[in-house]
C-alpha cells in the first residue's frame, strides 16, 4: 500500500508481518525532508526488517492475527521514531553546552555605599556582589602581595576613621572647617585643665587647711551667678545671632578665652576668689550661650543634603574626641614636669599664651570655611551691589570671603549707605520724607526716603537712603526695596554734592523704580539657583521696625469719630 504520510511519493513499499518483530517497521522513502537525513546510520540498524523491492511489485500477507483498531489512534512510527532521536539530539547538545566553562559576565549595575564600591556579577549560576575598588581583600593575599595588602588596609582605616568621625553628604568646605576646629578644641580643652587646676589650688583642695564647706559654697555661687548672666545676655542678643552669627561667635569665644586667663589669677589673689571666679564663669557662660545658639546655623550650613541630624550628631563626637586629646596634652605637661613642683605652678602662665593664639587663630580661620546661605541685609547689599556691577550673583562663597568676621561690634558706615527703619523726623529731610509717605497706595509695601547722619550744626550733612517697609511685607518686597535702593545709589555717586540729591530725589527714585521692575525677576531667578535661602530675610531687632498704612477714607473716618467723641 502506498504511504500516507508522502502522498506525493510514487515509490512502492510492502510490509511483511513477522511475529518475533514488537512492532511493524515503515520503510521510509528516499525524498525524506533533510532534517533526519543526518541520522541514516542509527536508522538503518531499525530497517532490516522491511522488505524493499524497487523494481518488482509485492503483494503483502494477510495480516489475520493483527487485532483492528481505529485508524485514528493509530501514530506513525517514523515521527515517533524522528521526535525520540530529535530529543536525543538535543540532549546531546545541552550536555555539551554544560561542559563549556562559564565566563563571568560584568552586569552594568554598581552600588555604591559609605564603605566601598561593588558591581554585580553574574557567573551562569549565580548572581554575585563584589567590590571593584581594591579595599577587599583575604588572608591569602598576605602571603602573595604583602606591600598591597598593607596599604589596603591603611586604605580601609582610613575610611572607617572617616565615616566615624565626618558626615557622608556634606558641602566641601567642610573638612577644612574641622581641620580648624581641631586646633581650636585641643588648645581648649587644655587651657580649661590649667584653669580647673589653678582653681582647686586657689580654694585649698590638697591643702590640710581647707574649709571644704568654703570651697563648696564659693563654687556653687560662682555658677549660679554665671547662669543667670547667661539667660540674661541670651535674651538681649537673640536676633544677633541669626544677623551677626559669625561676628558674635568670635567675640564669644575671645570673651572665653579671656575668662580662663581671669580664672588662672585665682591663686595669686584667693582672697577675691568669688569675685575672680564669678566673672570668668559669667564669661564662659555668655560664650556657652553663644555657641549653642548659632550651632545649628552652622550646622545646617554644610548640610547639603538636608541631613542636619547627622552633621550635628558628628559634631558631638569630633568635640568629644578633640576635648579628650587636648585633656591627654594637659595631663602630659604636667607629668613632664611632676619632679619639679616650682615649675609645675608657674606652667599655666608659660603655655596660656601660646594656646590662647592657637585657639583664637583656630575659631577665626573655622569660620572663614562657613558659608551662610541665609539672607541679611549686609549679604544683600553684597549681592546686589555685586549684580549691578559685575552683572553676576555671587555664590555663598564668595559672599562670605568678602563680608569677613569683622573686628568691631558696628562697622563704619559710608554716606549714602542702605538702612532699613522706620524716619527719624529732621527739619532737613522732613519735607521729603511727608511727601513720599503721602504719595503712598494700597500696592506700595515700602519707600525710600533720605536719612540724616550727622547733627543738623554741622556744615556737611551725611545721609543714608532708608528703607521703611510696610506691615506684611514679604521677601521679594525686601529683596526689590534693597535693589532700588541700589539703583538709587548708584545715581547719587553720579550726581555730586548732598544738596543736588535732594533736589533730584524724586528723579531718582523713579529711575531706580525702573530698573527693579526691569531687573528683579532675573535677580531672583539667580539666586535661587545659586542656593540661596529666598524663603526669609534675617532683619535685626531695629531693622524688624514695619510702618502700618492707612487709606485716606480710614483716616478720615478715624477723624471724625475721634471728633464726636
Amino acid at each position: 500500500m502506498q504511504s500516507n504520510l508522502y502522498p506525493s511519493s510514487r515509490v512502492r513499499s510492502c510490509f511483511s508481518w513477522n511475529p518475533h518483530i514488537p512492532s511493524p517497521k515503515i520503510a521510509i522513502g528516499n525524498n525524506l525532508n533533510s532534517s533526519i537525513n543526518f541520522q541514516e546510520q542509527r536508522l538503518s540498524k531499525n530497517i532490516c526488517s522491511f522488505s524493499w523491492i524497487p523494481d518488482k511489485p509485492h503483494i503483502p500477507k494477510p495480516k489475520t492475527d493483527i487485532p483492528n483498531k481505529p485508524k485514528t489512534s493509530i501514530t506513525p512510527p517514523a515521527v515517533t521514531k524522528s521526535l525520540e532521536t530529535s530529543l536525543n539530539f538535543g540532549e546531546e547538545k545541552l550536555n555539551n553546552k554544560q561542559e563549556i566553562p562559564n565566563v563571568p559576565y560584568y552586569l552594568p549595575i554598581l552600588v555604591r555605599n559609605s564603605d566601598n564600591l561593588c558591581r554585580y556579577i553574574w557567573d551562569g549560576n549565580d548572581l554575585k556582589l563584589v567590590p571593584v575598588d581594591g579595599n577587599a581583600f583575604t588572608l591569602s593575599d598576605f602571603y602573595c602581595n604583602f606591600e598591597d595588602t598593607v596599604q589596603k588596609l591603611v586604605r580601609i582605616c582610613v575610611l572607617a576613621i572617616r565615616n566615624f568621625f565626618l558626615p557622608r553628604k556634606v558641602s566641601s568646605n567642610y573638612l577644612e572647617y574641622v581641620k580648624w576646629k581641631f586646633v581650636h578644641r585641643v588648645s581648649s580643652s587644655a587651657l580649661q585643665v590649667f584653669a580647673t587646676q589653678a582653681m582647686l589650688r586657689a580654694i585649698g583642695i590638697g591643702n590640710s587647711r581647707s574649709f571644704q564647706s568654703a570651697a563648696a559654697l564659693n563654687w556653687v555661687l560662682k555658677d549660679g551667678l554665671g547662669r543667670l548672666s547667661r539667660c540674661i545676655y541670651t535674651a538681649s542678643l537673640a536676633s544677633s545671632f541669626d544677623t551677626n552669627l559669625k561676628r558674635v561667635r568670635f567675640y564669644t569665644s575671645v570673651l572665653f578665652s579671656l575668662s580662663i586667663g581671669v580664672e588662672l589669677l585665682t591663686p595669686v589673689f584667693p582672697q577675691y576668689f568669688l569675685m575672680l571666679a564669678s566673672i570668668a564663669n559669667i564669661a564662659k557662660q555668655i560664650s556657652l550661650a553663644c555657641y549653642l545658639a548659632t550651632g545649628t546655623a552652622v550646622h545646617r550650613s554644610f548640610a547639603i543634603a538636608d541631613n542636619l541630624g547627622e552633621v550635628s550628631a558628628k559634631e558631638q563626637i569630633q568635640t568629644v574626641c578633640f576635648d579628650n586629646l587636648g585633656l591627654a596634652l594637659a595631663a602630659a605637661l604636667n607629668i613632664l614636669f611632676a619632679n619639679n613642683p616650682s615649675l609645675q605652678a608657674g606652667l599655666p602662665y608659660v603655655v596660656y599664651p601660646i594656646l590662647l593664639v592657637l585657639d583664637l587663630f583656630g575659631i577665626y580661620q573655622g569660620l572663614k570655611h562657613v558659608h551662610l546661605q541665609t539672607l541679611t541685609k549686609d549679604r544683600l547689599e553684597i549681592i546686589i551691589s555685586t549684580w549691578i556691577q559685575q552683572g553676576f550673583v555671587p555664590s555663598p562663597a564668595e559672599v562670605s570671603k568678602r563680608e569677613g568676621i569683622g573686628l568691631s561690634w558696628s562697622r563704619g558706615r559710608k554716606p549714602w549707605s542702605i538702612s532699613i527703619g522706620y524716619v527719624n523726623p529732621k527739619p532737613c529731610t522732613a519735607k521729603l520724607s511727608a511727601t513720599t509717605m503721602e504719595s503712598l497706595t494700597n500696592e506700595d509695601f515700602y519707600f525710600l526716603s533720605p536719612e540724616s547722619l550727622t547733627s543738623e550744626s554741622k556744615r556737611n550733612q551725611e545721609y543714608d537712603v532708608l528703607l521703611s517697609l510696610r506691615e506684611g511685607a514679604g521677601t521679594t518686597d525686601v529683596i526689590r526695596g534693597i535693589l532700588h535702593a541700589s539703583y538709587v545709589r548708584k545715581d547719587i555717586e553720579d550726581c555730586g554734592s548732598s544738596s543736588v540729591v535732594l533736589e533730584q530725589w524724586f528723579n531718582l527714585v523713579e529711575d531706580g523704580m525702573r530698573l527693579t521692575e526691569q531687573n528683579m525677576s532675573l535677580l531672583y531667578e539667580q539666586m535661587l539657583s545659586l542656593g540661596w535661602a529666598c524663603k526669609n530675610i534675617l532683619l535685626s531687632k531695629q531693622e524688624q521696625a514695619h510702618y502700618i498704612w492707612k487709606s485716606p477714607e480710614a483716616m478720615l473716618n478715624q477723624r471724625a469719630r475721634t471728633f464726636f467723641v
